[in-house]
């Protein structure tokens, strides 16, 4: 069976026991996690270490945090006051670690199960082949000697729309930035990234991506996590939202993607 995990965020003792609760068998069944591994919660580094040694076979795609983690192992930001980091950052098998996570990508396609994951969303423009090949463009760089340049140019709100004819580090900024750390847009498409509220928390202007008229994936069943808020409710089809707010003492949530049913921890 294949199951999709929403984010942990080091929360490790309350993923075995959602582990125990599947009744994981890793000669059996397959693990999807959908980003933001690492950061906030107490057991980052066991929580790596553990999805690591899992092997290639279960899939991850990046979060934000997970590439905040790569920016500060590579001194390309200072950090905030509310990192739980160190502990990988000062690991014996810290470079391993590292260059482990380095190699996941921003999107995971399974073309037998028909599911796609990513951390935080799509922009309302990209189909599949358009988000596999935007998505490879990031994870190049991530995996070149340019990585640290990259880290450095990260960080920030603008471009604030997609634009094929955006160059340079501005593209790659906002490819990032949907792939990561969407949740709501203007109506016309325009990221707003501010806003982490319920849906019914936004102004007339926001829409959840998700909600964006003539979406170009529409038709694609998406796994996502980020946003805690929406406590794994879209009510939008081919939409599954799993971050059901492990690491703000709600829940860790897996789906077995073969019936979509889902099961629940409390993180407490």
């Amino acid at each position: 069976m294949n199951y999709a995990i929403g984010d942990v965020q080091g929360c490790f003792s309350v993923l075995e026991k959602l582990l125990a609760h599947i009744q994981f068998d890793p000669s059996k069944d397959r693990l999807w996690f959908c980003g933001d591994l690492v950061n906030r919660g107490p057991q980052s580094l066991e929580t790596l270490r553990f999805i690591k040694k899992l092997g290639d076979h279960h899939p991850v795609v990046l979060g934000n945090h997970d590439l905040h983690l790569l920016a500060l192992s590579c001194h390309a930001h200072p950090g905030w006051e509310e990192d739980t980091l160190q502990a990988i950052l000062t690991a014996p098998d810290r470079d391993e670690l590292i260059a482990w996570l380095r190699q996941k990508p921003l999107l995971y396609h399974d073309d037998h199960l028909g599911f796609t994951m990513v951390h935080a969303g799509l922009a309302s423009s990209w189909d599949l082949v358009t988000a596999k090949r935007l998505a490879q463009e990031v994870e190049t760089v991530i995996q070149s000697d340019m990585a640290a340049e990259f880290f450095q140019h990260m960080y920030g709100n603008q471009p604030e729309q997609w634009d094929e004819q955006l160059q340079g580090w501005d593209r790659l900024r906002c490819i990032t930035n949907y792939f990561t750390r969407l949740r709501f847009c203007h109506r016309d498409g325009r990221l707003e990234l501010h806003s982490k509220g319920t849906l019914n928390s936004s102004s007339d202007d926001l829409v959840p991506w998700f909600k964006v008229k003539l979406r170009a994936n529409a038709e694609l069943k998406i796994l996502f996590g980020h946003w805690a808020a929406l406590g794994g409710v879209t009510n939008v089809p081919n939409t599954f939202a799993i971050d059901t707010g492990c690491v703000w003492g709600q829940k860790l949530t897996a789906m077995r993607l073969e019936d979509e049913k889902r099961f629940s921890v409390d993180a407490v």
